[in-house]
């Protein structure tokens, strides 16, 4: 009795389930119908306020170009592609308005245009114009200590929606990773849009970290110790990833900066057909200048690191691989030996980040040996690199390493990480020679600057003109052909 009692509710509630199907599905196809209406009626008010906007003072539409690169006035090379690219397309198409969406609103935009010069020795040779956008605090990552990626994602299309709002380009190029910005750009902002990808936002070697329970900067201790949690994160992992591939596949044109992005964006984007290799510029002309001859100015050998304070670029690893090498005693007496880090300070968690690092100098007794340069100008950066005899390096599965070819154009012998660019596209052989060395851990950095330093100033000689000859493929004149070729597609 009972049992048929319970036989009979469940028949009620599928039948009043079914009862609201058909009712349910027409209320979902109003719905929807509204929504494209709404948005296609956005839609047509983004392109009136365009031609508007294009419409130069002579009467004549002039075409409006733009990128998106929150973060214009950090010292990365995510930057100097930026003001390359500007560079190049305004020698290209000179008639052109360029547009810089910022989220740097603490300085004026003939600052930032001094600050390129400064640091990357670039200047423009026509005017541009910034748009400063105040919701920037929407892709920070501090503001997100779970899920990071899914809240820096959709807080990007946040302040996607308030730049499309002050302006809509005819082309616009995503030149800092903000893949989520380019379906608002491309169906309601009417824009043909591009992509420089330096780095995927997610990557299968990420996904395969979080399989194999790793802790990384990015998966944390309690999660890779815990089955569970890292299953969950697993499949929070997939289900982006393939978000992720849906929106970067609206691209028009995608560029990468190495074989490593290349193959994870054609992975996850499968737009194979539009998608080019385009190394990014790196000042080796500049360089060049500076004699191969080892120098002494200074007593003993200096390291160098080159690279923005952020985690992934693992600079506690070269200060604790350092102080084991002082420890070792190799060749020359530890108080001839000193470290210098030289990088950009982007926000209050890149500062506090090298507050960490001088604390753990500190914690090592090697505070002495080791120096913090922040955001120095130009001229002292080269100066710095033509006093080293090596350049350091530790960020595991770097994207390129655009301080990597720098420290190989200026002379120094490279130590860099063995995974991403370094690997593949960088520190490879030249002519079946030697350019430089890689490794991973603190006991492999270590050992292998010992041994750097072990070599006579002859081999280390012949170790530096092959790197110097073998970087020249990524100057700025080969970046500026392959960049116009592969964006040539926007301009049709």
């Amino acid at each position: 009795m009972a049992a048929a009692k319970g036989s009979w509710c469940v028949y009620e509630l599928l039948r009043f389930f079914y009862s609201l199907f058909f009712p349910g599905l027409i209320v979902c196809g109003i719905l929807c119908v509204f929504l494209v209406i709404v948005l296609w009626g956005i839609r047509l008010l983004l392109q009136r306020k365009k031609r508007s906007m294009s419409a130069s003072k002579n009467g004549k539409n002039q075409m409006v170009i733009a990128f998106f690169h929150p973060y214009c006035n950090a010292g990365g090379g995510g930057e100097r592609v930026l003001w390359c690219a500007l560079r190049t397309l305004q020698k290209k198409y000179p008639e052109a308005v360029y547009v810089v969406y910022t989220g740097d609103v603490n300085v004026s935009g003939q600052q930032i245009l001094e600050g390129a010069f400064r640091k990357f020795n670039i200047r423009l040779i026509h005017r541009v114009q910034f748009v400063f956008l105040r919701k920037r605090y929407l892709v920070e990552d501090s503001r997100y200590p779970c899920f990071t990626l899914l809240g820096q994602s959709l807080g990007s299309i946040f302040l996607g929606w308030e730049a499309l709002l002050q302006c809509v380009p005819d082309i616009y190029i995503d030149s800092m990773g903000y893949a989520f910005t380019l379906p608002l750009f491309k169906y309601l902002g009417g824009c043909r849009v591009g992509s420089y990808v330096h780095y995927p936002t997610i990557s299968t070697d990420m996904l395969s970290v979080v399989k194999n329970q790793d802790a990384r900067f990015n998966n944390a201790a309690f999660i890779s110790r815990n089955p569970f949690f890292s299953k969950v994160k697993l499949i929070y992992y997939y289900l982006f990833a393939s978000i992720y591939g849906l929106v970067g596949s609206c691209s028009d044109v995608v560029m990468v900066n190495s074989s490593w992005t290349l193959n994870h964006i054609l992975s996850l984007w499968k737009v194979g057909n539009c998608t080019n290799i385009v190394y990014p510029p790196c000042d080796v002309q500049t360089f060049l200048d500076i004699p191969l001859h080892e120098k002494k100015t200074i007593p003993g050998h200096l390291f160098i690191s080159i690279g923005q304070f952020r985690p992934e670029k693992n600079h506690p690893l070269q200060i604790r691989a350092f102080a084991k090498l002082l420890s070792k005693k190799v060749a020359e007496s530890p108080a001839l030996l000193k470290l210098v880090l030289i990088g950009g300070c982007r926000n209050k968690d890149d500062e506090l980040r090298v507050n960490q690092l001088r604390r753990l100098c500190e914690d090592l007794k090697v505070q002495e040996d080791v120096e913090f340069k922040i955001n120095i100008p130009f001229d002292e950066l080269k100066k710095y690199l033509s006093e080293a005899t090596v350049g350091l390096h530790t960020m595991w599965n770097e994207h390129f390493g655009i301080g990597v070819v720098e420290c190989m154009a200026a002379g120094m012998v490279i130590l860099a990480h063995n995974s991403g660019g370094p690997k593949l596209d960088i520190v490879v052989p030249h002519e079946g020679e030697i350019t430089g060395f890689l490794a991973e851990s603190e006991e492999d950095y270590a050992e292998t600057m010992a041994y750097i330093l072990s070599l006579s100033a002859e081999k280390r000689l012949e170790i530096r003109k092959n790197a110097r000859a073998s970087v020249r493929r990524f100057s700025d004149q080969e970046f500026e052909v392959s960049f116009l070729s592969s964006v040539e597609k926007l301009f049709e």
